[in-house]
């Protein structure tokens, strides 16, 4: 019976160890939104201390706001009390996305068998880049490739007189992206521009 290779990292380790380098974390956000509500918080008090020491509110009395707010919509505009819920409403759904959906940091996973590979997503762009302005016979100004988590957008301005064909171009570039398979493998789309530039 064959030995087991215990140096072999398991699947799940490999996978833990890209999801830590491709993910964000939330600990920023977190932190604003407990900030705010600390903020608040500290607010409610010391206005509620300077009203059990007889002492005048330092922008609004507790007493006074709470009254307010028990009477609304009363003696109040109802368009505005309307759009002050939507965006409120918005804020919070806003937060909720962001709780639920993981975080990213600009980067992709690669495959790489026994260890994991991640590049970072400027990276992974110059090479695409690269590729496109081989294709195009084109100096390296004249590409620009922008990469979003889900799209590779490649833009290139050919040369005066010189027609480029998006089809090569495009073909160049999904060889490259096949060759590599980034995860998210991001849908390719080509640009030419309609003004060349005066070659050199």
């Amino acid at each position: 019976m064959p030995e087991q290779d215990t140096d072999r990292p398991s699947s799940h380790g490999l996978d833990a160890a890209v999801r830590r380098e491709t993910t964000a974390s939330r600990s920023f956000l977190a932190g604003l939104v407990a900030f705010a509500v600390i903020a608040l918080c500290a607010y409610v008090l010391l206005e509620s201390t300077l009203q059990a020491l007889g002492q005048p509110a330092w922008l609004i009395d507790p007493a006074s706001a709470a009254r307010a707010v028990a009477a609304l919509p009363e003696g109040t505009n109802r368009g505005l009390l309307s759009l002050v819920g939507a965006v409120v409403a918005l804020a919070g759904l806003v937060l909720i996305v962001l709780a639920l959906r993981r975080g990213r940091r600009g980067r992709r996973a690669l495959p790489g068998g026994r260890v994991a590979v991640v590049v970072d997503d400027e990276v992974l762009a110059s090479a695409l880049a690269g590729r496109a302005r081989a294709a195009a016979v084109v100096r390296p100004e004249q590409v620009t490739v922008v990469l979003s988590e889900r799209e590779a957008v490649v833009n290139v301005r050919p040369t005066s007189g010189i027609p480029v064909r998006a089809e090569d171009v495009l073909a160049a570039v999904e060889n490259e992206l096949l060759r590599l398979r980034p995860e998210p493998y991001p849908v390719l789309r080509v640009r030419i521009e309609g003004t060349g530039v005066v070659g050199a």
